[in-house]
């Protein structure tokens, strides 16, 4: 008579546990409050996360292939204070993409460093967090720069909707559903997973690793400066304080969905959650009040908790 299979709960809650943990929280709100679950509050909560998600979509491709980028945050600064200049000087289409290959420039500085000459990525991309920062602080005079009539272009994108979904949300949506089909379908994708698996058993087959960590932190970067793009977008001010703090709430994000710090392992859908899981928390602390500060420290038990049950679902295993 054949054995009955036994339900192993620590593979399900690494598959479904932030599917779980979002479902329960979504709950939780509608208790707390009424207005949760208007439509206005909704878009609201996207239109928030809609930044954060685009950098989480490259923090997950650093972290996949065992590596961290602390630079998005003050990338995203540098991308909302050149969007802001360079309009005033070029046309709209140009502006954007430097501003992308501005960020994407900063993030082949930290691959560069990080792949090539070894550096460690913690090290690197806290060093590169200060200079984008510095820069933006450099160029902005640490004023914030209003965007003018040239830049109503890219304003009006922010405050766009398309079938009453924010023009970021969907550009967020959009960067996700990329994102998804190159981890899944494409041999880039598939390789970032196995350098973060095994980077030794990768070089031995002759694959040139160095290309592909080079790559993902190029992107991280591009991401990052699109997401500061977009801040600029929906506020019509570039500002070099952009970001502050934002890539712990993007590295949590990630971690949330199931992303091993360790490399290898992570779900585009699952990061996807992982950012409405924040967005969902914060607008719960701001429906009920709970004062700015506090909620700092929510934001950081909760990483601290998403981390011990990734750590639980090992244990489960043995």
């Amino acid at each position: 008579m054949p054995s009955k299979s036994k339900f192993d709960f620590g593979e399900f809650f690494r598959r479904y546990g932030t599917a779980v943990i979002f479902l329960l929280l979504v709950v939780c709100a509608t208790m707390l409050s009424s207005s949760f679950l208007s439509e206005r509050n909704i878009m609201n909560v996207l239109r928030q996360v809609s930044g954060t998600g685009i950098m989480a979509v490259g923090m997950l491709l650093v972290i996949l292939t065992r590596g961290i980028d602390l630079s998005v945050g003050s990338i995203a600064a540098l991308g909302s204070v050149l969007s802001a200049v360079i309009v005033a000087q070029y046309s709209t289409g140009a502006s954007i993409a430097m501003v992308i290959l501005a960020g994407a420039a900063c993030g082949m500085i930290s691959g560069v460093l990080v792949a090539y000459v070894r550096l460690q990525p913690f090290v690197m991309t806290l060093a590169m967090m200060a200079i984008a920062r510095g820069m933006a602080l450099i160029i902005s005079n640490g004023q914030p720069i209003m965007m003018g009539e040239r830049g109503d272009t890219i304003t009006d994108f922010g405050t766009s909707f398309v079938y009453g979904v924010p023009m970021p949300v969907l550009l967020m949506l959009g960067v996700f559903m990329v994102a998804a089909l190159v981890l899944n379908f494409t041999k880039f994708g598939r390789l970032i997973k196995a350098i973060g698996s095994n980077e030794e058993a990768v070089r031995l087959s002759g694959i040139p690793v160095a290309r592909y960590v080079l790559a993902v932190y190029a992107i991280s970067g591009a991401l990052a400066a699109v997401a500061g793009i977009i801040s600029t977008s929906r506020s019509g001010v570039g500002s070099a304080t952009v970001g502050v703090g934002s890539e712990l709430d993007v590295i949590a994000a990630v971690v949330i969905g199931g992303a091993s710090l360790m490399g290898g392992r992570g779900s585009v859908f699952n990061t996807l959650l992982g950012v409405l899981v924040f967005g969902v928390i914060g607008n719960i602390m701001n429906l009920i009040n709970v004062p700015g500060y506090h909620q700092q420290v929510f934001m950081g038990v909760i990483i601290v908790v998403a981390m011990l049950l990734q750590k639980g679902t090992g244990w489960l295993k043995r």
